[in-house]
């Protein structure tokens, strides 16, 4: 929802926003007779079946229940990254580095997940700066290795983020010497912050076994929770992917290990 232009799932050729996106898979799911409620769950009750969801509005219980409430990507918090959200700030590289194809760009970051953004970028980017907060890069040998050999990427060390720049759209970002609080801009057209994520499972922490970042454990190969009945899907269980196309094809999945467990409890 927060997507300008989706370029890489199946079945769009031309760009499609991510609200119209999701408004196009809500008519196709209430076609099929879903019924959708535009209110946010604030308790959920797996102790016993049936489950319990609550809503500000309403309560539902349920023999079955699949969770996939997403994940949200950590900002920097700073005013001007939300202003020019979309217009050259963006958190995911894959979907949007070719936007900026033949621009100068900026990757936020010194993990895994910064490296593979960076190194992604250069088939698209002119230069790809990298800024990080300390000295040394916390990305494995081999992707720190793999981004310092790739010769479109430079970086900019103990450094932060200070301001991003620019009208209507990005244009630069100011950044400041974490050691001397001195600034300088560096001008590029594209921002990518890869800070990490953070799964929006606060309604099922202690309920349903998660890893230590929050992400929901599923039984390998399948959307099955540590409590019968429940399974899990989407950017909710996945730290890895995190793509739209991936986290439809586990929502099927959940769908139909839904299904066939509802079926062998004997409930249609």
């Amino acid at each position: 929802m927060l997507t300008t232009d989706v370029e890489n799932y199946p079945g769009f050729p031309e760009a499609i926003s991510g609200p119209e996106m999701m408004e196009r898979f809500q008519k196709q799911a209430e076609r099929f007779g879903a019924r959708v409620y535009q209110e946010d769950v604030t308790r959920l009750d797996l102790s016993k079946r049936p489950f319990r969801v609550e809503t500000s509005e309403r309560a539902f219980t349920a023999d079955a229940v699949i969770v996939s409430t997403g994940a949200t990507a950590k900002w920097l918090g700073i005013e001007s990254e939300q202003r020019l959200m979309n217009r050259g700030v963006s958190a995911c590289a894959t979907c949007d580095g070719a936007l900026y194809k033949g621009k100068a760009m900026a990757v936020v970051g010194g993990g895994d997940t910064a490296m593979e953004e960076a190194l992604f970028l250069t088939r698209y980017a002119t230069k790809v700066t990298v800024i990080h907060r300390r000295e040394e890069l916390r990305a494995s040998k081999i992707m720190q290795e793999r981004a310092r050999k790739n010769e479109k990427i430079e970086f900019a060390w103990n450094s932060e983020v200070d301001a991003v720049l620019g009208g209507e759209f990005v244009n630069a970002v100011r950044l400041r010497d974490v050691r001397t609080g001195a600034t300088r801009e560096i001008p590029v057209e594209a921002v990518f912050v890869a800070i990490g994520h953070q799964p929006n499972t606060e309604l099922v922490r202690g309920q349903l076994a998660t890893d230590e970042v929050g992400y929901i454990r599923v039984n390998s190969g399948s959307t099955y929770t540590s409590v019968e009945g429940v399974f899990a899907c989407g950017d909710a269980t996945d730290p890895v992917y995190r793509q739209a196309v991936t986290a439809a094809g586990t929502g099927c999945m959940a769908a139909i290990d839904a299904e066939r467990w509802l079926a062998a409890q004997g409930i249609h």
